[in-house]
């Protein structure tokens, strides 16, 4: 037991339960200016009572979220370092669903917040938190176009800000840690398009298509016509603007459009690169059964995803992810999505496992954000930008301790041209 005298002993107490842990790896830092903690360790910042408020209404990484976002807890210091630390140990250690305090544990989180006056009313989440109705049937349309919605039409100017001039938003390519972002970017891009064997005159689909930088640098570089779909009407605009500044319109459509909604295939190629997150579980075959039926016999589809590698399981709706960044989001393991695609009648050519990759995307993600905090701030709020650094700085560390990896799939649909002996034809 912890020595120290003032409001931090007994927020360690408390934060020790909510972790599940015997002793916190954090250094704290609350309202009265107390501290408790190994000396040297991340440092968390309780900034008011209303973030102890937070964690006894909710007693898990959803309070503690609100907190972060809300402002009434920070990491001045090394946000890697910190949440390193809060994810190290006990319970958030674990793979899976977050597992509630037991009854013994909610009454001392009680009685510790009784002492230092933090009863009360429930605070209201934090207005970034995602309003969809957590009843009903998920990922129909209007639901998957309210999630996506959440997500990404948030500001380009953030995303600009955030991404860099490439404009990718997913895992780039790197050929060392020295590479850069834009460079990575591109390569993967390159990378995506010699994997589908795009040559003049192909079509292509696009399966959401950000802000359309693939669909551009197909056209540009290897000549293919293509279709770019997404639900978010802010990609679209600035994706279509883009387009005409490069030139393209003649050969790039950019459609606010739904992949299920897609009637005028066939395509010679289909990319879907950190789309299928979007899809979910149940909806997999379908997902894979439209776009095998928009592909030409001999086709190839490459799916770009991030997978679950700690074991199947559902995702728990009062974790941070699904509550502030990804509504409905669902990660599959890799067995599970290669599955999908086989029963769907589509030939594996090839995986690739960039997990590694995407760790240095995210941190070269965090280090925009950082250099470019009070743009970000004056864009979308500072609640929104903190939502983005916890986000991305945590999902950095996922990827570097395996538990979250991210990986290319390339399949084809059977019929015309038999595939290269060997995946040197695109490496």
């Amino acid at each position: 037991m912890t020595k120290q005298t003032g409001v931090a002993p007994r927020l360690a107490d408390v934060l020790a339960i909510v972790l599940g842990t015997e002793e916190i790896p954090l250094r704290l830092k609350a309202w009265d200016g107390s501290e408790a903690g190994p000396a040297g360790a991340p440092v968390l910042e309780f900034r008011s009572r209303r973030a102890l408020r937070r964690m006894l209404w909710s007693p898990g990484q959803l309070g503690l979220s609100r907190a972060y976002v809300a402002g009434d807890v920070d990491a001045p210091g090394d946000v890697f370092a910190s949440f390193a630390a809060l994810s190290s140990t006990g319970k958030f250690a674990e793979p899976g669903p977050f597992r509630r305090p037991t009854v013994r544990e909610l009454a001392a989180i009680l009685k510790n917040a009784a002492l230092l006056g933090a009863i009360g009313p429930n605070p209201a989440p934090p207005p970034e938190e995602a309003k969809l109705v957590r009843a009903g049937r998920r990922h129909t349309r209007k639901r998957d176009a309210a999630a996506i919605s959440h997500h990404y039409d948030v500001g380009n100017d953030f995303y600009a800000l955030v991404l860099g001039p490439s404009m990718v938003y997913s895992c780039a390519v790197w050929e060392d840690e020295s590479t850069g972002l834009e460079a990575a970017q591109d390569a993967k891009i390159d990378l995506v398009c010699r994997k589908l064997g795009l040559q003049p005159g192909m079509r292509v689909l696009d399966v959401g298509c950000g802000w359309g930088s693939f669909a551009l640098q197909a056209a540009r570089n290897y000549g293919a016509d293509v279709v770019g779909v997404t639900l978010s009407g802010e990609q679209a605009t600035m994706a279509g603007k883009r387009v005409a500044e490069a030139g393209l319109t003649d050969r790039v459509a950019i459609r606010v459009q739904d992949y299920r909604d897609v009637d005028d295939g066939p395509f010679d190629a289909i990319s879907s690169i950190g789309m299928s997150e979007h899809v979910g579980r149940e909806q997999m075959p379908a997902y894979v059964a439209r776009l095998h039926g928009l592909l030409r016999p001999g086709g190839r589809l490459l799916n770009h995803a991030i997978s679950w590698n700690a074991g199947p399981t559902a995702p728990d709706p009062d974790s941070f992810i699904p509550r502030y960044v990804f509504p409905d989001g669902e990660m599959l393991g890799l067995a599970e999505m290669v599955g999908a695609l086989e029963a769907g009648g589509l030939e594996v050519l090839d995986v690739e496992a960039l997990r590694r990759h995407y760790a240095l995307t995210l941190r070269a993600w965090v280090q925009n954000l950082e250099d470019h905090w009070s743009d970000a701030v004056q864009a979308v709020g500072e609640g929104r930008a903190r939502v983005w650094r916890l986000y991305m700085a945590a999902s950095a560390l996922g990827f570097e301790s395996g538990i979250t990896g991210v990986n290319q799939i390339l399949v084809q649909r059977p019929g015309g041209a038999e595939p290269p002996l060997r995946r040197t034809a695109w490496l």
